[in-house]
């Protein structure tokens, strides 16, 4: 099989030679069983991903139905993670490296060491905040026993 060549130019050709019969029969019966060959080929490979992505649902739909066995008056752990079954995900696609030139990608790097560096800030700010209303709280009521 050649897989270079898809439905429509095949298609196209038979036409053509349809049109110039003096080329030759065995050229048009060549090109014919070529086309037979791919669209069966791709009849089976539609087939095959169908049945596959039936599995997946099947085992999904199973896996997501977690089976627990209860265990009277032990004191055994809880189960862990490692005991589910992982579920596959599909692999992510690769990040896009980005063609930055070095004075970008320095100016990048300034600009997000600020934004987290104020974040820090606005946390710090935030937890001297919470804890000077705590403690002035707890001086204005002390509590006697």
């Amino acid at each position: 099989m050649v897989d270079l060549m898809n439905l429509k130019t095949l298609g196209k050709k038979i036409r053509k030679l349809e049109t110039r019969l003096q080329e030759g029969p065995q050229k048009l019966a060549k090109l014919k069983r070529k086309l037979e060959a791919l669209t069966k080929a791709k009849a089976q490979k539609a087939k095959r991903k169908s049945a596959i992505r039936t599995a997946a649902a099947r085992r999904t739909t199973t896996a997501s139905v977690p089976t627990k066995k209860e265990k009277s008056g032990s004191t055994a752990q809880p189960p862990t993670k490692a005991a589910v079954a992982p579920e596959r995900r599909p692999a992510r696609k690769a990040k896009r490296k980005l063609n930055l030139s070095p004075e970008r990608r320095a100016q990048l790097a300034a600009a997000m060491k600020a934004r987290w560096a104020a974040r820090r800030a606005a946390a710090a700010a935030n937890s001297q905040k919470n804890s000077a209303v705590g403690d002035s709280a707890s001086q204005k009521n002390p509590q006697s026993p």
